[in-house]
């Protein structure tokens, strides 16, 4: 397909362009493919943010391993569960703010309490707790209590993601000197040049062997990739599969992303099921992978990746069917759908590597099948604002291409906040899914599988409220002065303390 190939030309880029940042001693620089919009600790499950902020800076009172899902001690060495609505958490003693504060039960409750803030779209509480009520409160120096609304059998897990910020920070969202327990303290972020950390000495835990951290930003893949092999920078987490050329540099690994565009059902013409199907069918998966993506994605029939507890492996991907496609249009046509409207492609620069490419491909291939859709490209705060909560009502019809990360180990990261009728970033309703997240979000063991198994077939067969694309594998390059392996956490975190030197 010409417009395939046409969609990766031009990507030559003048290296000489680069502006040194020089990885040297023992302090990691990080190439990221975008500034960072906010550095604020409520924002910390946000890839763009969190690679920054997450177990760096700030820590959660319990933290994913990587390896197998299981959950771990953090700032939390226990947990029990005292009634179905109430956990009890016992906390690490000692631990200390980068400011002097003491971290203890007390405290805790209000980082809680400002993350989940209702006035203010913290992610932590949009994503994770946006169907959930949650009362913190100190019952000891370092006994937390936390009752839930509703039963949470997975609670633990959730507070994987619960990040600890300051008592003395500012309540509402939009702090730029965040304050932690991390292994590592702020120290400056100038705009359009780069972010700071060092080395906190103060740190509970273990002396990291990294004395610091520097973000700096690039956005063309090919030249993160040669800043990392020309020693001016020691981490690009993520590089395009045409830039991945050096195998004793670069990292290949199925992450826990997974793309997508978000069909705003709400809106005609994408209000009707027969459109909705024809965009499925008149995308050519096969002819996406091994040019624009990897050969080593995995079509998608479900936001969550096989690991995750509630995957339905019974699903089958939408085929690349465009005859399908017409004729679907031509019937909805027929019945008076209006299918003749611009429909707005908004996308976002970098979203991934070769994120406008394969807008650009989505774009023809939609074209061609008859849908009459505009193309746009946006920075990430233009992305997020039109992406969450509330939305333009002035809107029209868009596909906004997204991507979604689940390493957490169960469904309920997920499905709430992209398909319920109140979720924070849904343009889906339907009572049945609603109702099936209820059941399964209070369910455990083999019937919370197969509730979620459930809701991911209804979405899939009976709602389509997506132009489905990948399942996503990931490529990073490391400095080889580093002893550092990336792994799935890459997409959320990437922790400095792990780094080690050769």
């Amino acid at each position: 397909m010409k417009y395939l190939a046409s969609c990766l030309l031009g990507t030559a880029l003048a290296i000489s362009a680069i502006t040194p940042a020089m990885a040297a001693g023992k302090t990691v620089t990080v190439v990221l493919s975008e500034e960072p919009d906010v550095i604020d600790p409520c924002e910390a499950t946000r890839s763009n943010v969190g690679r920054i902020v997450k177990q760096n800076i700030v820590e959660t009172l319990i933290e994913v391993d990587p390896k197998d899902g299981s959950i771990k001690p953090r700032l939390a060495t226990a947990w029990k569960q005292t009634d179905k609505l109430t956990w009890q958490f016992t906390l690490r003693e000692g631990v200390k703010f980068h400011d002097g504060s003491d971290f203890n039960a007390a405290t805790a409750v209000i980082a809680i309490n400002r993350n989940l803030n209702p006035t203010q779209d913290c992610e932590i509480r949009l994503k994770f707790f946006g169907n959930i009520k949650v009362s913190p409160k100190a019952i000891g120096d370092y006994t937390l209590e936390v009752k839930t609304d509703t039963t949470q059998p997975i609670l633990p897990a959730l507070m994987s993601v619960m990040v600890m910020s300051g008592p003395k920070m500012q309540p509402t969202k939009g702090s730029r000197q965040p304050v932690g327990t991390g292994p590592y303290e702020f120290v400056s972020w100038n705009p359009g040049q780069d972010v700071v950390l060092k080395r906190f000495d103060g740190y509970w835990g273990a002396k990291p062997e990294a004395e610091g951290a520097r973000y700096i930003w690039r956005s063309e893949s090919a030249v993160r990739a040669a800043m990392i092999k020309a020693n001016e920078a020691d981490i690009a987490p993520n590089i395009a599969l045409q830039d991945a050329t050096d195998k004793a540099l670069d990292f290949s690994y199925f992450n826990s992303e997974t793309s997508r565009l978000r069909i705003d059902m709400s809106q005609p013409p994408l209000d009707d099921i027969r459109v909705r199907k024809a965009m499925n069918y008149a995308i050519d998966l096969d002819a996406l992978r091994g040019s624009i993506f990897s050969e080593g994605v995995m079509p998608m029939t479900q936001i969550v990746v096989p690991s995750i507890n509630g995957h339905n492996p019974s699903l089958k991907p939408w085929p690349y069917d465009p005859a399908k496609a017409r004729a679907l249009l031509a019937e909805a046509k027929a019945d008076g759908v209006k299918v003749d409207t611009e429909i707005l492609m908004r996308g976002r620069l970098n979203m991934y590597p070769n994120a406008t490419e394969a807008m650009e491909a989505m774009h023809a291939m939609l074209s061609d099948v008859g849908f009459n859709v505009k193309l746009k490209m946006v920075e990430v705060a233009s992305w997020v604002e039109s992406y969450t909560r509330p939305f333009a009502e002035d809107r029209g019809p868009v596909l906004q291409q997204g991507q979604h990360d689940n390493n957490s180990g169960d469904a309920v990261f997920s499905v709430y906040f992209k398909y319920a009728c109140e979720g924070p970033q849904s343009t889906t309703c339907d009572k049945q899914v609603d109702d099936g997240i209820a059941a399964a979000s209070a369910a455990t063991g083999d019937e919370r599988r197969k509730l979620w198994q459930e809701v991911m077939r209804r979405l899939h067969e009976d709602i389509v409220p997506d132009v489905q694309m990948f399942h996503m594998v990931g490529f990073s390059r490391i400095n080889a002065r580093l002893d550092f392996t990336p792994s799935i956490s890459m997409n959320s975190e990437l922790q400095i303390a792990q780094v080690k030197f050769k």
